[in-house]
């Protein structure tokens, strides 16, 4: 029985490990998803292309540190037109190292991607804030 025990016992933390790992990959794919969906929130609320991208950028790697994922790629495109009724679609993509994953010092990269769309408002004015020039 001893012997049975020492011989099983590596293998059941490979497995635990391995159950570790797939936990962790699949909660870095939702925090990514979750990134993605405020990105596209936040392009949505901007008067330019230029600026809703670089909100989109800030708001998807502030989402990303604040849930402790470290990208070691991270790439936000943004597709669409801010005219009122139209969809801002944000995709996400995160390179991260797989031994922030297994805990281990294990070599290599995954790559996560997450695409999220979002209308722009319908009712939204075409002025500036300060009631100033017409975008």
């Amino acid at each position: 029985m001893t012997v049975e025990l020492v011989t099983i016992t590596p293998v059941l933390v490979l497995m635990l490990w391995f159950l570790v790992y797939c936990g962790r990959l699949s909660d870095t794919r939702l925090q990514i998803e979750d990134a993605a969906h405020q990105a596209a929130r936040a392009a949505t609320l901007d008067r330019s292309r230029p600026a809703a991208a670089a909100d989109a950028r800030a708001t998807a790697a502030s989402a990303l540190s604040d849930a402790g994922i470290t990208c070691q790629v991270l790439s936000v495109t943004v597709h669409g037109t801010l005219q009122a009724g139209s969809t801002v679609r944000v995709a996400v993509s995160c390179t991260v190292g797989l031994q922030d994953l297994a805990l281990l010092q294990v070599p290599g990269t995954t790559t996560l991607t997450a695409e999220f769309v979002s209308p722009v408002d319908v009712y939204r004015s075409n002025t500036t804030a300060a009631g100033g020039d017409t975008l």
